[in-house]
């Protein structure tokens, strides 16, 4: 079976990073929005767990992951000239 390709955790912290530290500040004084962002990082954190339990279940199936950095991944097959 080929690799599964996955983003690479680090995506994850990034988004959650920007979001708690500058995203949540500029909507401080709007409850609203703040309960928006807020549901936004609880969904990011619970996708990240999520995509680590996928992991745990390839490795044990003995199955290959490929964490990916973009969607622009090269699969290493040769491409032919024009």
């Amino acid at each position: 079976m080929e690799q599964i390709p996955l983003p690479s955790p680090v995506h994850y912290e990034l988004i959650l990073q920007l979001l708690e530290r500058q995203t949540m500040s500029a909507v401080s004084q709007n409850p609203d929005l703040r309960r928006q962002v807020n549901q936004l990082i609880i969904t990011l954190r619970k996708a990240a767990v999520q995509q680590k339990h996928l992991e745990e279940i390839c490795q044990f199936s003995s199955v290959a992951v490929d964490h990916r950095w973009s969607i622009n991944h090269n699969s290493g097959k040769a491409v032919a000239p024009d």
